[in-house]
Order: structure tokens, then C-alpha cells, then sequence
């Protein structure tokens, strides 16, 4: 039997969940699917390959579903795997990364259709509160190749190269499961999704271990699948409420409260002209109610 195990958390992957399990049988990994409660075939498609299945009757997040499925593998390797992710190549060279001295784990190269490296997205630096506070005021987006936007998405990094990396995405990345029960698994506050891959990557650091990317494993990727799915409101305040628990977790309160104040203004500045764009109050309000719950953080604390 094989000693690595995989994780693939799936919420309303009908379209998607197919393939993917069809390439984790193959690697000959063992393999657990953890459904949220979703409302589509995801749960038909998974039973029809025979695969070991935890159907949980709500949404408990992501990363309460990814230690569910750690506590049921005993694999001392153990690889997450988003259901929108084929494995295209063998995973023993990233068990052997996770072998190296003070290694916490490893990531391979996610590719799109198309074949090309997802540059900003497979391999980022952990995001500073200059970083944030650029992404919440739209400066990243107005000019992308400023200098702090290039090491949080590390745009001049070699990606035919191994290296060690500082924040691998959850989409492709196993794990020591050693390291995982030292850091006490993944922080399920961050709920139900979004930054709980990026503390547990910080949390790696900061206990003195290292991450490692192996560009001859592959996955191709076509990414935000299951985001559709929810409302605008609920999608906006699902990501800012995680980037500023994230903020008040690991940054000083001074950086944190600058961090809600650019989330504070960036949410009026792009509520105003999304409803403009398309001539509805209900950008304005959906980014109303974040500016809101950032304003609280502000004064209150999160």
C-alpha cells in the first residue's frame, strides 16, 4: 500500500470530480473525498469510482473537512488535492521533498489548460500588510508589476526550477503528517474558506520549518470552481473576513487596523463603481456590509 494519502475536499464538484479521482486512483495513493453538502451529482460521481467517502449533511469549511480527512488516513504523507486538479504526473519526487531536512512538506506545478504555469497563484510569498493593504485599495490591479505586489505573487520567479517558497496553494500540496499534528492541523476559524492554507504555510515558517516546489510534478488546474456557486454578498464577505482574521492573527494591532482601514475604503471606492458598471445599488450594498464588518474590526478588533 502506498504511503501517501489524498485529501480532496469537494462543495457541488459534479463537473469537475471525475477526472480528478480518476488520475488519485491511478498514482495509486489512498484516497478520501470530503463532501460539504453539496446539492449537485458530487456525491453520485464519487460512489460510482468506489472511493472512500466522508458526506458531512453541512458546510463545515474547508479546513474542518481536511481535518476530517486526516484523521482518517493514517498515511504519513499526505497530499491535498482540489477536486479541479488532474495529476498528470507521478508524486514520488514530492514525498521525497517532504524527507528533506526540515522539510514540512512540498508543492508541484499547477497548469492551465493550456499547459502554462499559473504564475501568481501556484506559489505566492506570504502576504505582508502591504500586500493586503495594496490588494484592498485596487493598487495591485492598477499596477501589478509595483514591487511589493511582485514578491506577494512572486512574478519574477523561475517556475522551471525546484526552490523552497514560502506559500504554496492548498489546490497541490502534501504534507508531513507529523508537521500537521505538531501545528495542531489547520485553523477551522477560517471559515468557510480562504486563508486557512495561508496561516497554516505561515505557522509552517514560523516554527523553523520549510516548503519545498518541484516543477516535474504536475497537475493541470482550472481553478474557481465551486466560487460560482455563491452569491456575491456572501463571496465578498467569506474573503475579507478571512484576509482580516488572518490580518489581526499574525500582524502587529497597528498594521492590523491599517489593513481594515484600505478594506474600509477599497470597499467603497469598488462598491461605487461595480454598481456604476452595472447600474445596480447591489455591489454598493454587498460591499457596504464588508466595509461594515472591517469597520467594526477597526475599532473593536476581530
Amino acid at each position: 500500500m502506498s504511503d501517501i494519502g489524498i485529501i480532496i475536499v469537494t462543495y457541488n464538484s459534479a463537473a469537475e470530480i471525475g477526472a480528478c479521482l480518476d488520475a488519485a486512483l491511478a498514482s495509486g495513493a489512498e484516497t478520501v473525498v470530503i463532501d460539504n453538502a453539496s446539492r449537485d451529482g458530487t456525491i453520485a460521481e464519487v460512489a460510482r469510482r468506489g472511493v472512500r467517502l466522508i458526506a458531512n449533511s453541512g458546510n463545515r469549511g474547508f479546513a474542518a473537512a481536511v481535518n476530517q480527512g486526516f484523521a482518517v488516513l493514517k498515511s504519513p504523507y499526505v497530499l491535498l488535492l482540489n477536486p479541479d486538479a488532474v495529476i498528470q504526473t507521478g508524486l514520488e519526487p514530492l514525498r521525497q521533498a517532504c524527507d528533506l531536512p526540515g522539510s514540512a512538506g512540498a508543492c508541484g506545478q499547477l497548469v492551465d489548460a493550456t499547459g502554462q504555469p499559473q504564475l501568481g497563484f501556484m506559489v505566492r510569498g506570504l502576504p505582508t500588510p502591504a500586500a493586503l493593504i495594496l490588494e484592498a485599495l485596487l493598487l495591485n490591479r492598477i499596477w501589478p508589476g509595483n514591487p511589493v505586489n511582485r514578491r506577494y505573487r512572486c512574478l519574477g520567479w523561475d517556475s522551471s526550477l525546484p526552490s523552497t517558497v514560502e506559500q504554496p496553494a492548498g489546490a497541490f500540496l502534501m504534507l508531513r503528517r507529523t508537521v500537521w499534528q505538531v501545528l495542531g492541523g489547520l485553523d477551522e476559524s477560517f471559515f468557510p474558506l480562504w486563508f486557512e492554507d495561508v496561516d497554516f504555510c505561515r505557522r509552517i515558517r514560523d516554527r523553523g520549518f520549510s516548503l519545498y516546489y518541484i516543477p516535474e510534478v504536475v497537475a493541470k488546474h482550472t481553478g474557481g470552481h465551486s466560487v460560482p456557486h455563491l452569491p456575491l454578498e456572501m463571496r465578498l464577505i467569506y474573503w475579507y473576513r478571512s484576509l482580516i482574521r488572518y490580518s489581526a492573527k499574525h500582524f502587529r494591532p497597528c498594521a492590523f487596523r491599517m489593513v481594515c482601514l484600505a478594506v474600509v475604503t477599497g470597499c467603497f471606492v469598488r462598491g461605487i463603481a461595480k454598481s456604476a458598471l452595472h447600474r445596480s445599488f447591489r455591489p454598493m450594498a454587498a460591499y457596504g456590509k464588508v466595509a461594515s464588518i472591517a469597520g467594526r474590526s477597526l475599532f473593536l478588533g476581530c
